[in-house]
């Protein structure tokens, strides 16, 4: 089976912590040429000199903030201008905060809607050209295992997951002619900041500590447990691969099984 990513480069969002921090990690490993894309730029040259390189990539990364679509679309066209080429994009945002939908603010959807699904979009146009030239793409879209069955008190995710999941489902059939596939992976509880964050809000509103709140989200996967970034970052590693050259428009959840539809 072929996993191999020389001669590959990867635009990875929100790389600098989390699961596209790992997904960085693990396909360089592979020998795939990385650019980070996140807006704290003192973490992502700490993120860049971490990087493996086995085939002497020389990665690189562009600071931007998913809350201004606008400078997000100049700074990956002036990337792409050095000379940068592009095989795989791995569209990777932070959620929203928690809460029953009800309660949700308007301000909150449009945000979200943004930093989601727009900034995907914004990608994208930019560089499936790029991907179409070389006669290789993969996108790979980080979202969420509500789309498949919606979360308690995620509402906003709730609603945006499900609209970047239909863009995507979209776009794989009109890019596939081009040797560009478009598939999302949908993680459930895996140990992130963004879950440690879940688990403060939820402490402060019940009481229960957060040893208690992590332990009732281990037991609702059969097994047992909440997942490693890493464990979703070889999920995405492989459908950037050679490997997966025939698997296209699905949702491939990483949640130990969680998840009780097909």
């Amino acid at each position: 089976m072929n996993l191999n990513l020389e001669n590959k480069t990867a635009f990875v969002c929100g790389s600098t912590q989390g699961i596209g921090k790992a997904s960085a990690l693990e396909m360089a490993s592979l020998g795939a040429t990385i650019v980070l894309i996140s807006r704290n730029e003192d973490k992502l040259k700490a993120t860049l000199a971490e990087l493996p390189s086995p085939v002497g990539q020389k990665h690189s990364y562009i600071s931007a903030d998913f809350t201004k679509p606008t400078e997000l679309k100049a700074a990956v066209e002036k990337h792409i201008a050095s000379g940068v080429s592009c095989h795989i994009l791995v569209n990777n945002t932070g959620g929203p905060k928690g809460g029953p939908i009800r309660e949700a603010a308007i301000d909150e959807f449009y945000d979200t809607f943004t930093q989601h699904l727009i900034c995907n979009h914004i990608l994208v146009q930019a560089l499936y050209p790029i991907m179409k030239e070389n006669g290789y793409g993969r996108i790979i879209n980080i979202i969420s295992t509500s789309v498949k069955q919606p979360l308690p008190n995620l509402g906003v995710s709730n609603t945006i997951r499900g609209a970047v999941a239909s863009w995507s489902k979209t776009l794989a059939t009109e890019l596939a002619p081009f040797n560009i596939t478009v598939n999302n992976v949908l993680p459930g509880a895996t140990n992130t900041i963004r879950l440690q964050g879940i688990a403060e809000a939820k402490s402060a509103k019940t009481n229960e500590t957060i040893e208690d709140i992590f332990a009732e989200m281990a037991a609702e996967s059969p097994m047992g447990r909440i997942a490693q970034p890493e464990e979703v970052a070889n999920a995405i590693a492989f459908l950037a691969s050679p490997a997966a050259s025939y698997i296209n428009g699905i949702n491939v959840p990483v949640d130990g099984g969680r998840t009780k539809s097909l």
